[in-house]
């Protein structure tokens, strides 16, 4: 699997730890879209698109299964948000 595209729409507001929302597209056939960028504690992390439960929780609606996808997303999506700084 390779990221084709990352589309970043930095967030500029005061006060809060969202920083940006991504879109990308997964080998040119699929995409996924409202990828939030945010500021934690230990730097940018990404967090995928999630929707509220019944009980008020959150559960994501596409997400990486393991650490290395994880990892290459986060990269793709992180290094284009900062070479739009």
């Amino acid at each position: 699997m390779q990221v084709t595209s990352v589309s970043v729409k930095k967030i500029e507001k005061e006060g809060s730890r969202m920083k940006g929302i991504a879109s990308i597209l997964l080998d040119d056939s699929f995409a996924v879209h409202d990828i939030r960028i945010i500021e934690g504690d230990n730097g940018l992390f990404i967090a995928m698109p999630s929707r509220k439960t019944a009980t008020g929780g959150y559960r994501d609606i596409a997400h990486p299964i393991n650490p290395d996808a994880r990892k290459m997303l986060e990269d793709a999506i992180i290094g284009e948000y900062k070479k739009a700084e």
